[in-house]
């Protein structure tokens, strides 16, 4: 439990400190909200009213802790380039695409990573394992736009398997809706899938060489029971710490990615934003991303903390690359 605490309180000063960088950053870039509101016409009383009203005239110190204790309330604002459209119904119409594109995503990195990591440790030093590792070496280094649109001319224009630039809303098809993701959620996962790939063969490598394998070789235990029952479930775990680093890829992908899709998920509202510098909108995405990938680092963080005794009680556990 003091564990647990001790790291809720870490996310929470980490949260804090992302906030603060956050409203100073948008905050010292040039650039007058009220002027980009009312447009090049305004006059000077009524941009004088208008800073009044958003509190602009006020102190730094002042304007961030109302913007924070809004944040908490959920008045998050209103937003500049949608024409004073309230922020937080502009984001819950978009956080369920975001959503399932991400969780679309870390499901084919889970359904990819595992069984090429197996046949890697399966054909360890054979020409599998070399092609393999190869493989894995290439996506790393391949960006998620450029497969992004790789997929769109191969499998779109040429193939026809969907329609580049179309995109169908669960509402209107929850099939037609899933089967739009696929593409843009393989986009991102491949990349991110190599990395887990190689630190799961290595750490299924290490256990398979520890006393405990031979005890149980010894007695008489298949090779295969000794890969799926005993080196898969302990090599899984040291794993497991690179999900908080792979859901911060995800969603920082998922940004690009939905723009060349052209899905209408928080990414593409924040390349929105940017462009048109809508500077509530922008600071409230860029924290509640933030947010994500911190809380799902603590969440990672507790996990490995419950499940392994090991690091209960304070041991460290040691995987050799």
């Amino acid at each position: 439990m003091q564990f647990i605490a001790r790291r809720l309180a870490i996310t929470l000063v980490t949260l804090l400190l992302v906030s603060v960088l956050t409203f100073l950053a948008f905050n010292v870039i040039r650039g007058d909200p009220a002027s980009l509101i009312l447009g090049i016409e305004a006059t000077d009383e009524q941009l004088a009213a208008l800073r009044e009203e958003m509190g602009l005239n006020r102190g730094l110190p002042a304007r961030y802790f109302a913007w924070l204790g809004n944040f908490f309330t959920g008045n998050l604002g209103n937003s500049v380039r949608f024409r004073g459209e309230p922020i937080a119904g502009l984001i819950m119409d978009r956080l369920p695409v975001t959503c399932a594109l991400a969780s679309l995503s870390l499901a084919f990195v889970f359904l990819l990573s595992i069984p090429v990591a197996l046949i890697a440790v399966r054909k360890e030093g054979g020409p599998l394992d070399r092609i393999i590792n190869t493989m894995t070496t290439v996506n790393i280094s391949f960006p998620g736009f450029f497969l992004a649109v790789l997929f769109i001319w191969i499998f779109g224009v040429t193939f026809k398997f969907f329609s580049p630039g179309v995109y169908i809303s669960y509402a209107e098809s929850p099939a037609g809706f899933f089967g739009g993701l696929i593409f843009p959620a393989l986009a991102i996962a491949i990349p991110n899938a190599a990395i887990p790939v190689k630190f799961l063969r290595a750490s299924i490598l290490q256990q398979l060489r520890l006393d405990y394998v031979r005890t149980a070789r010894s007695k008489g235990a298949s090779p295969r029971q000794v890969l799926y029952r005993h080196a898969l479930k302990n090599g899984l775990l040291p794993a497991l710490t690179l999900l908080g680093m792979i859901v911060g890829d995800i969603f920082s992908g998922s940004i690009i990615i939905e723009q060349v899709f052209t899905i209408p998920g928080l990414g593409r509202l924040l390349i929105a934003s940017i462009s048109s510098r809508d500077y509530p909108m922008i600071q409230t995405l860029v924290v509640y991303i933030a947010f994500v990938v911190i809380l799902a680092n603590t969440l990672v963080d507790i996990a490995i903390q419950v499940i392994d005794p090991r690091i209960r009680i304070g041991e460290k556990v040691e995987v050799s690359a």
